[in-house]
């Protein structure tokens, strides 16, 4: 009497279904690491533009005349690429002089929520989609959120 050893069709496409979900938990669960990570990156490189700014603006007592090209040619920043979000994105004084804001603009609700739930001590005020930033949720669904950070 022969003995025969063996998968049947119907184990290996269990094991193979098996081996796909814990593949995709995998896949999923280092895209959420990794966008964590670039929005935290994110933040700490907006920390380091208003420090920047403070230190380059301070001995002319205002930020008028201040933004992303102006810093740029002045070695405040590398580069003008947006820490995060479009490609459109400003640093402005405001019309006094006395502050300046940091506008990202094109950001996803998820980079736009990140950042509201990121509470940062180096700006004195966020505005998130022209609100001052309360109780009330403001970052839209749309993909099309513009926060700003206004320094003092």
């Amino acid at each position: 009497m022969n003995q025969q050893s063996g998968r049947s069709l119907i184990e290996v496409i269990g094991i193979l279904a098996i081996s796909a979900m814990m593949v995709t938990g995998a896949v999923t669960m280092y895209s959420m690491i990794r966008n964590r990570q670039i929005r935290t990156i994110a933040v700490s490189e907006l920390e380091q533009i208003a420090k920047n700014t403070r230190l380059l603006m301070a001995p002319r007592g205002d930020y008028t005349g201040v933004s992303v090209d102006y810093l740029v040619k002045a070695g405040a920043l590398s580069n003008t690429k947006s820490p995060l979000g479009g490609d459109t994105w400003s640093v402005t004084a405001d019309n006094d002089g006395g502050a300046f804001s940091i506008n990202l603009t094109g950001l996803s609700q998820g980079e736009c929520d990140f950042l509201v739930a990121s509470k940062t001590d180096w700006a004195s005020r966020m505005r998130v989609n022209g609100y001052e930033i309360s109780i009330d949720d403001y970052c839209f669904s749309s993909g099309d959120n513009q926060v700003s950070f206004i320094v003092e």
